[in-house]
């Protein structure tokens, strides 16, 4: 059985960007996380960070340092989620919201990882997670 265990970000300084992506999920920087790795747990999945030396951060959609990942956040409403993590150091790059009210905004967290908020029609959460609706 293969399990994934971690999802793993090179940057400058783990505190750092741990802190932001804690404020951004509300989950707290797991014990003993310190300067050259850094984790947040999400049941049995750690968001890892990693100290690199000399880290160049990826300039999406540049394809000379293109993004090496990005990650989808679904909220259920996405203006106040928005207000809360341009407070916290994100930056808005691109907005693929549709009239509906339904889709997607890219950001970028404090040194440049590229991330999604998204708002799926017909997504309901429960306590073990998202129920996507079905697809016809």
């Amino acid at each position: 059985m293969l399990r994934l265990t971690d999802f793993i970000i090179d940057c400058p300084d783990t505190m750092k960007l741990a802190a932001f992506y804690s404020e951004v999920t509300g989950r707290p920087i797991k014990e003993g996380s310190d300067e050259n790795w850094a984790g947040i747990k999400f049941g049995e999945v750690e968001l890892a960070f990693i100290r690199v030396d000399g880290y160049r951060a990826p300039q999406w959609p540049d394809s000379e340092h293109p993004k090496q990942f990005h990650l989808d956040f679904e909220v259920d409403e996405i203006e106040s989620e928005q207000r809360r993590i341009l407070d916290l150091g994100a930056t808005l790059r691109q907005d693929f919201i549709g009239p509906d009210g339904y889709g997607w905004r890219i950001y970028t967290d404090p040194i440049g990882h590229p991330f999604c908020l998204c708002r799926n029609k017909g997504v309901v959460w429960t306590d073990q997670g998202p129920v996507w609706p079905e697809r016809g």
